[in-house]
């Protein structure tokens, strides 16, 4: 059933009223019909004239009814900061969404939710690191929230479905325009192995470049960490990162190659001691007490020259020209099986060039 607020928020939502301005709204009003709202003189003192005007221009009840029940036919459900499954995790937040756009399972939200956000072009490393800790979260239990862009976040949902784990996107556009089109039959996909999607925008909204910083303020706030597996300093991921330090939510990410631009900001945050440094999924699990490895322990498969490599560090740690010199392994190639070996958490590097098992 919507209510009267719901209605009226609803309203706003499609006419890009600012947050602030819907808050102070909220506040000032007794009667929130729309009519009733559109001729009391206190819009005026919060509101300008162009968007009174644009709002008087825009309103007409039978469309706005005619919308709300279109997007109900449609399985999109409206949430505002009324309804009673409005996500806990973004009530507090001092820019909370005032309305949500909904397609898929919402009782996720009341799960363990990590977030898995980076660069719109990662690397081949990034792309075997997200899909390493995706998997692994997944299969453990964690939600895994993610933009359905580019790179690091299609990736990550698509690692999530791979192996039957649930995943949540948030996007910054409504229903109609999902961004970019080409991850259409990925969200889809989504809703119906039991994921969600939603939005802050109605179903019509086009993105806009304003819209993904802005979204990233809700992944940060319905998750409670965020991993950032490779991304450059110049990445929108420094929004997400910037919200999760003011929400107080945990912040990983991966070190990677200290001449590759994809890895400046990860690398950079591990220094300063804003992320936590991590090498493997286990990391995280450790951190929220779902650590599994200890049943993870199976008997994997090597080639040659990593079976070397293993062999080598039975004893114990050895530098990297230990191991080329008594591998015999050439070291352009020595370099790649060592950060495979790290990457599928077999080794772990360790400071001024030695390497030991895990």
């Amino acid at each position: 059933m919507i209510s009267q607020k719901d209605r009226f928020l609803i309203f706003l939502s499609y006419q890009e009223i600012a947050n602030k301005k819907q808050e102070m709204l909220l506040e000032e009003l007794e009667d929130f019909s729309v009519d009733s709202v559109l001729n009391n003189p206190i819009i005026y003192q919060i509101l300008s004239s162009d968007e009174i005007r644009k709002l008087k221009d825009a309103y007409d009840a039978r469309e706005l009814d005619s919308c709300i029940e279109n997007m109900q036919h449609s399985g999109i459900e409206i949430l505002t900061i009324f309804s009673p499954n409005y996500p806990t995790s973004l009530i507090d937040l001092p820019d909370r969404p005032l309305v949500l756009y909904s397609k898929g399972d919402l009782s996720l939200l009341s799960q363990r939710c990590f977030a898995i956000v980076g660069t719109r072009m990662p690397s081949s490393y990034g792309r075997l690191v997200t899909e390493k800790f995706a998997k692994k979260l997944a299969e453990s239990g964690l939600v895994i929230v993610s933009g359905l862009c580019y790179g690091i976040d299609q990736i990550a949902h698509r690692a999530t479905l791979d192996v039957g784990g649930k995943t949540i996107a948030i996007i910054g556009s409504g229903f109609n325009h999902i961004y970019p089109s080409t991850n259409t039959e990925l969200a889809q996909e989504i809703v119906q192995k039991g994921g969600l999607i939603f939005t802050e925008y109605p179903p019509s909204f086009e993105p806009k470049r304003y819209t993904f910083p802005r979204r990233n303020r809700i992944v940060a706030g319905v998750s409670d960490g965020i991993l950032i597996p490779e991304a450059g300093l110049k990445s929108g991921t420094l929004h997400t990162k910037e919200y999760a330090l003011e929400y107080g939510k945990d912040i990983f990410a991966v070190p990677g190659n200290i001449n590759s631009p994809k890895s400046e900001l990860t690398n950079s945050l591990i220094k300063s001691g804003q992320a936590e440094c991590t090498l493997c999924p286990d990391d995280i699990l450790q951190f929220y007490g779902l650590d599994h490895a200890a049943e993870d322990k199976k008997v994997v498969s090597l080639n040659f020259d990593e079976q070397k490599i293993v062999d080598l560090l039975q004893a114990e740690p050895r530098s990297f020209d230990f191991l080329a010199e008594n591998s015999k392994i050439p070291v352009n190639l020595l370099n790649v099986c060592l950060t495979t070996l790290e990457i599928r958490g077999l080794i772990r590097r360790l400071p001024a060039q030695m390497f030991c098992l895990t």
